[in-house]
C-alpha cells in the first residue's frame, strides 16, 4: 500500500506505479483533509479522506466542496468527479 502523502497526490498510474507530484507531495503533504479542503485543494482533500476511512471527513470535504464552489455534489458525485479509489499498488514514482 501506498503512504498517506504518495496517495493523495498521485496523479495517474504507468502501470503498476503510482505517479506522484512530488512539488505538491512535499509543500502539502502533512496537512490534513480539512486543511486541504479549506485551501481549494479538493482532489488531494478527497484522496486524504478516502484514505483514512472516515466517512466524516469524507462528508467535510464534500460540505467544503459545496460551500466554496457553491455546488451540490454528493459523496457519489465526487466519486465520480475525482475518481479517486484505494488500490493496491506498492510502489510510487515522483515526478
Amino acid at each position: 500500500m501506498l503512504s498517506r502523502e504518495d496517495f493523495i497526490f498521485t496523479i495517474g498510474y504507468d502501470g503498476p506505479v503510482a505517479v506522484v507530484d512530488k512539488q505538491a507531495k512535499k509543500k502539502f503533504g502533512k496537512l490534513s483533509a480539512k486543511e486541504l479542503a479549506e485551501k481549494g485543494l479538493f482532489r488531494p482533500a478527497y484522496s486524504a479522506a478516502v484514505y483514512s476511512g472516515n466517512k466524516e471527513e469524507i462528508e467535510l470535504v464534500v460540505e467544503a466542496y459545496n460551500r466554496l464552489g457553491g455546488n451540490s455534489a454528493d459523496v457519489s458525485a465526487m466519486e465520480r468527479l475525482f475518481g479517486v479509489s484505494l488500490v493496491d499498488v506498492k510502489r510510487s514514482v515522483l515526478i
